[in-house]
């Protein structure tokens, strides 16, 4: 074990809404359990602990969605999405037990920003934060997402901590100076906002060559809670991304990234837009091979040069319950 960190309590993204249609049932795991998600025939998103409270079949090895249950496929006991059990087929008096309320653990969803969320707490407790709308991703003046995603051997605070420590971005991502940037934080957000020096732009189309010759890309990063990110870039174009990091256990994350951009760009901006997703996927797989081979170090030995690491620790240590 590298990490030694509890799984943070949050909002985390289960699923693209498009990739779960009607009467469909996936099996997950996330938050080092067995899950199953569903959406029932009336259209809804219900996500349940997998294993069946009467005699441990796994929900999501055979199950059925029947109208707004899923059914055990070993024998035929109906949960709704609250976990409660509403039918026992072959049973002419429900169980005492499961009359008393729900007989599975189920976790809070929504739906948002064409995503399927989950709250998870350790100890049960209910939401204390919402999930935040992102408006381009539901407006037909943008484009619809392109995504990307990795499992990643590290932990859901490892991930945020990347865009606190500025130094990397010389000697990870070949930026030419620590980008210049001020962050701030109020609650469960924290607000970071970046300029990066690039090569001007020319009236041709093409980047200028003479030294010295940069103008800034704007970076502007909320993180709302522990598993949101969203990522506002800009110059003459335009690019947003939703980024979403899910713990798997205590020692892995499901990191996923969606673009989208103004469908009236120009065919260069677009051109530009696009080049910048490819340069940020291309920088998250330049991180992976050091977060998969790195230990968390507690009390690291920081200099004036490393950005505000410190603040975001004690910013996210609000996300472990106690």
């Amino acid at each position: 074990m590298r990490y030694n960190k509890p799984i943070p309590f949050g909002w985390f993204a289960l699923e693209y809404s498009d990739q779960l249609a009607p009467g469909a049932l996936k099996t997950l795991h996330y938050f080092g359990r067995e899950l199953v998600l569903f959406r029932t025939e009336g259209g809804h998103a219900r996500a349940l602990d997998a294993y069946c409270p009467h005699l441990g079949a796994h929900l999501g090895h055979g199950g059925t969605v029947l109208g707004e249950h899923v059914a055990c496929p070993f024998h035929g006991w109906q949960f709704d999405g609250d976990g409660v059990c509403r039918e026992v087929p072959y049973a002419n008096n429900m169980p005492p037990k499961v009359q008393q309320g729900p007989a599975m653990h189920s976790y809070p969803v929504l739906e948002r920003n064409q995503m399927i969320w989950a709250w998870y707490h350790p100890n049960g407790a209910a939401p204390t934060f919402d999930v935040d709308e992102i408006p381009e991703f539901s407006s037909e003046e943008f484009t619809p997402p392109d995504t990307y995603d990795w499992e990643i051997n590290t932990i859901v605070q490892e991930c945020g901590e990347n865009g606190a420590d500025v130094a990397h971005f010389m000697f990870v991502h070949n930026a030419q100076e620590m980008p210049q940037g001020e962050v701030s934080m109020d609650g469960i957000r924290r607000l970071t906002r970046i300029k990066n020096k690039v090569p001007r732009l020319t009236e041709d189309g093409s980047f200028s060559e003479a030294e010295g010759d940069w103008e800034f890309i704007h970076v502007d990063s909320t993180n709302i809670g522990p598993g949101q990110t969203v990522q506002r870039i800009s110059r003459a174009f335009e690019v947003i991304m939703l980024g979403t990091v899910t713990p798997i256990d205590d020692q892995r994350t499901h990191l996923r990234f969606a673009f989208t951009m103004p469908r009236t760009q120009t065919d260069m901006n677009q051109f530009l837009a696009e080049a910048t997703r490819d340069n940020v996927v291309g920088g998250v797989e330049q991180d992976i091979p050091i977060w998969n081979n790195k230990r968390y170090v507690e009390n690291p030995i920081l200099c004036d040069g490393d950005g505000p690491i410190a603040k975001y620790r004690k910013w996210f240590s609000q996300f472990y319950a106690a």
